[in-house]
């Protein structure tokens, strides 16, 4: 900081002065008391005039999203709207415009690029769609044609003047791409194999790949390029997931997306004159007509190929503009362009102005044409247990999210009594939270897979297979993982239940006990996934909780002989897990015990159709005791109030292995009086709730059982 300055000067003056400077400067100041007199002398020092751009650049960023996310305008448009308010406009002289401007706005507005459709499908939530796939695909295919093309237009200008050194610069390029894909990749690999399985990566390889992050960057720099491609590229050779790929993005997603992202997008705005645009209307007429002949340039033929192959119109229109959405990407390469001369000042106007408007309607007419929420996993057809004939295959999918989950769901499928008449056809799908990548996963197993990339997520299917090899001719097991969104997964899960007609779907419980029976944990994600899923699945659901009974190195066996207990209060989902209840009854090995649960006195004398079912039901169940090799026990009790049924609940949770029970009750009954005001979880309904419950000492396991939800459907 200079102590003294002096009077005004010529920079090419005879005289000489005398500076007196502190080395190394200051760049912080001593504090807001530093000088009195003049406040702002604050900001002359450089770390607190960066420090309030910052600010000003999150809180407005923060505001415009705020106050436009109701409408549908994504985060990106928003933070590109701030040059509505935070650009200047200053006119200083301008290069001579070049003649590649048509083909790099035509460039800009034809390709597509996969990180900006991936931001885009999941901030309209249809990433896990069909549609959402299908634009992944196609922008895979886009992402790589626009970075030859890109490469190719920033080499031809230095080419005409100077071709050796373009030359030079292609090979270095080449043996930076081999030093990241033959170097750095496989020590990357030799990292995860280091790390021990589900334990953190240490903080020395976090720290060393982002150092050769940073040295790439400055690689590509001196080659001439921008930094982010050498970034970008470096990111290509990360190997994506766990261990690695998801703890850079735990660590630094959160900074880099929102200050580094907010502040790219931003300065990169402001560079634009806008007084000097409008100044032309020529150009701006010229530029509009020019910029929206390119735009549906892209948008028919996408619309046209989608719509001969059999696509809705709508769905095909929807497919079309995301192909030709724009972004992050288009905005860098729109700046590379501007930094290296390549485009004038008017043109780079022009194009952020394209990229806003394009940011800003795209996501709006897609909302509007692509609405996923009204394509409910529905099925016209019975797809429950209570409907199932009794020679038909039982098409079960059983979730899981971590190998706890599989010793529970095992024994569960063993209870249901597969036969040569009616075997099991199992789907399990293995749960895994996207990290470290931009698009999901859905990958198929097979028996005895050992070599493929997808053995890595093996690990919790083969115990299913185990199980299917313990059942020959009795049980099929197909494993299937899934890497997406925690937020998306119900999409995965509901439309496997679809498209493969399964009767049942298996949850885990979101909490986990320990063996000696104490809380251990809760996950309310998978809580959240539960829920997504008793709302949309299109057949019967059963939520299984396992309070540690079932111990990982336990086995199904014959020889072993199981107590289960259904605990009957009346309702649909009462009937259908009753249903399921009676199937595992015709194992040798199951002891079922029925629990018709009665109130003392009814709050009304009106008859509902709902208790005609249950009376022909029980009355079935009562009748068949004993018969086709089933033990079954008819037991009656009755409560005049909630207090007696938890007092009930409390009694009977001990005597039984397994407990079965329906989720949900009338709500004016005199069983329930009062305790649908303390359930914590309402998924599990009043009693599964109970038995849920932390205050109760049992260790029983427990099966809550919701029937098939029919949705009307409207047909035009």
């Amino acid at each position: 900081m200079a102590e003294s300055l002096p009077p005004p000067y010529h920079l090419y003056d005879n005289a000489t002065y005398e500076f007196c400077l502190v080395l190394p400067p200051k760049v912080n100041s001593a504090g807001i008391w530093e000088n009195a007199t003049n406040p702002s002398m604050i900001f002359s020092y450089s770390l607190p005039f960066l420090e309030l751009q910052v600010v000003m650049i999150f809180l407005v960023n923060h505001l415009v999203y705020t106050i436009l996310r109701p409408i549908g305008i994504t985060l990106f448009a928003s933070q590109m709207f701030e040059l509505a308010i935070q650009a200047t406009f200053r006119q200083p002289n301008e290069p001579q415009q070049v003649k590649m401007e048509r083909l790099i706005g035509t460039l800009i507005e034809a390709l597509t690029s996969f990180s900006v459709i991936a931001c885009l499908l999941a901030e309209l939530k249809i990433l896990n769609t069909e549609l959402g796939r299908l634009a992944l695909s196609s922008a895979a295919v886009g992402d790589l044609s626009t970075l030859f093309l890109v490469r190719i237009i920033t080499l031809s200008r230095p080419f005409i003047s100077s071709p050796l050194l373009v030359l030079v610069r292609g090979v270095i390029t080449c043996c930076f791409l081999a030093l990241l894909f033959f170097v750095f990749r496989p020590l990357m690999y030799w990292v995860i194999k280091r790390t021990p399985n589900g334990g953190p990566v240490a903080e020395v390889y976090i720290t060393a790949t982002m150092m050769a992050a940073v040295g790439c960057a400055v690689v590509t720099h001196w080659t001439d390029r921008s930094p982010l491609i050498g970034a970008f590229l470096f990111g290509l050779a990360v190997p994506d997931g766990p261990p690695l790929g998801s703890a850079l993005i735990d660590k630094f997603e959160c900074f880099t997306n929102g200050l580094f992202l907010s502040v790219y997008v931003t300065s990169s705005t402001m560079r634009i004159r806008l007084q000097k645009w409008l100044s032309d209307p020529s150009h701006i007429k010229f530029s509009t007509i020019f910029s929206t002949a390119t735009f549906f340039a892209t948008l028919i033929p996408c619309c046209i190929g989608s719509f001969l192959n059999l696509m809705p119109f709508r769905d095909a229109l929807a497919f079309g503009l995301i192909m030709s959405s724009k972004g992050i990407v288009q905005l860098s390469h729109i700046c590379t362009f501007r930094d290296n001369k390549i485009i004038s000042q008017k043109a780079f106007t022009t194009m952020i102005f394209c990229i806003l408007a394009n940011a800003t309607i795209i996501p709006l007419l897609v909302r509007f044409l692509y609405d996923p929420n009204s394509r409910k996993y529905a099925s016209y057809e019975q797809r429950n247990l209570m409907h199932l004939k009794p020679d038909v295959e039982l098409k079960v999918l059983v979730c899981v999210h971590t190998l706890d989950n599989v010793p529970a769901m095992i024994y569960l499928l063993d209870l249901t009594c597969p036969t040569k008449e009616s075997p099991n056809v199992v789907y399990v799908l293995h749960l895994i939270e996207l990290k470290g990548r931009n698009s999901p996963v859905f990958i198929a197993h097979h028996n005895q897979e050992t070599s493929t990339a997808a053995s890595s997520f093996f690990e919790n299917i083969i115990p299913f297979y185990e199980y299917e090899g313990n059942n020959s001719d009795l049980v099929t097991v197909n494993g299937f993982t899934t890497i997406t969104p925690p937020k998306f997964m119900h999409d995965d899960i509901c439309t496997m239940a679809l498209d493969k007609q399964t009767s049942f779907i298996i949850l885990p419980f979101h909490r986990k006990w320990s063996i000696d029976g104490s809380l251990e944990e809760e996950n309310n994600v998978v809580r959240n996934l539960n829920c997504n899923i008793l709302d949309q699945a299109p057949c019967s659901i059963g939520i299984l909780i396992d309070r540690g009974r079932i111990q990982k190195s336990m086995k199904p066996s014959s020889s072993l002989s199981f107590s289960t207990g259904m605990l009957f209060l009346g309702g649909k989902d009462d009937r259908e897990a009753l249903t399921l209840a009676k199937r595992m009854a015709r194992d040798p090995r199951v002891k079922l015990t029925v629990i018709y649960l009665i109130a003392y006195q009814d709050c009304d004398n009106v008859v509902y159709w709902d208790t005609e079912l249950d009376t022909e039901m029980l009355k079935d169940v009562k009748q068949n005791s004993g018969k086709n090799g089933c033990e079954i026990m008819y037991v009656e009790e009755v409560s005049n109030c909630g207090a007696q049924t938890i007092k009930l609940i409390r009694s009977i949770a001990n005597n039984y292995d397994l407990m079965i029970v329906g989720r949900c009750y009338r709500v004016d009954s005199i069983l329930l009086t009062g305790l649908s005001e303390w359930s914590e979880f309402p998924e599990l309904g009043v009693v599964g709730d109970l038995f849920a419950s932390t205050d109760l000492d049992s260790r029983v396991y427990v099966l809550v059982v919701q029937q098939q939800q029919r949705i009307n459907i409207n047909r035009h």
